[in-house]
């Protein structure tokens, strides 16, 4: 998962607001969202290489997490899968707090990664870079990339922006339309070159790299998906996919009901 919006007790029907893509290698195999073969009660995609995923939920119980990486050089030794985390917590029984404090130990494990960590009382972020530490959120809209929390990258700045506007769109007491959400996923402009974000990867690959949605050869968005858990429990959890030319490839939803 590489760009995350979210919004946590900010609208007064939906506790949790969640819209991000996935952005991979097109060659690394993928289930798309569905319950899990394993674990029927968790909801997500799949990554079929390392048995990891991306952005999962609990669907009889309060619970979700979503993984970025942070970009930096590739690590000279072998490295836990990041996606092994988004396993962990979605399949054990502990809370948000104590998970974290138990990879901040261990962060030093991973490659570099910026997590999310829901369990029904408390909306917890955590990362490794630069130094492991993890934070309680506070209520609001926010988003994450592939540098720190809510930074001043140009596509985590619209992403945000578009989530709180469509927030103060959605008709109290309905069902809200998904088209708006995945629009603003499927944005495709790119930083003005003044402001592409400086990592190692070079600034022409930046700027490539600065738009929401991604189009590259071998490379680019693989999925978007859109989460909201409403006050009441009862939720929504859809997925778009896309080849590797950036088409649409499949659309599916999950209900769920927390218990």
């Amino acid at each position: 998962m590489c760009l995350i919006a979210f919004a946590w007790d900010a609208h007064p029907d939906y506790a949790l607001v969640v819209i991000a893509n996935r952005d991979e290698y097109h060659a690394r195999p993928t289930a798309s969202l569905a319950p899990w073969t394993d674990a029927p009660q968790v909801l997500g995609g799949r990554d079929l290489k390392e048995g990891g995923g991306w952005l999962a939920l609990r669907s009889e119980r309060p619970k979700l997490v979503a993984v970025t990486n942070v970009r930096e050089p590739l690590p000279t030794t072998p490295k836990r899968s990041r996606g092994a985390l988004v396993r962990d917590f979605i399949t054990e029984q502990g809370c948000a707090a104590s998970f974290a404090e138990r990879h901040r130990i261990a962060g030093d494990h991973y490659a570099g990664f910026n997590l999310l960590l829901w369990d029904g009382e408390e909306l917890i972020y955590e990362t490794n870079r630069p130094t492991p530490h993890w934070e309680s959120v506070t209520a609001g809209v926010y988003g994450i990339s592939n540098g720190a929390f809510d930074p001043p990258w140009p596509k985590t700045q619209r992403l945000t922006q578009r989530l709180k506007t469509l927030l103060t769109e959605m008709p109290r007491g309905t069902a809200p339309a998904l088209d708006p959400l995945f629009a603003a996923l499927a944005d495709e402009q790119q930083a003005p070159d003044a402001e592409v974000p400086q990592t190692w990867v070079g600034f022409e690959r930046e700027r490539q790299l600065s738009s929401a949605f991604i189009r590259l050869p071998g490379y680019g968005t693989r999925a978007s998906s859109v989460v909201l858990i409403g006050r009441d429990g009862k939720g929504l959890f859809a997925e778009r996919s896309f080849d590797g030319e950036g088409a649409l490839a499949g659309e599916h939803s999950e209900t769920f009901a927390f218990r």
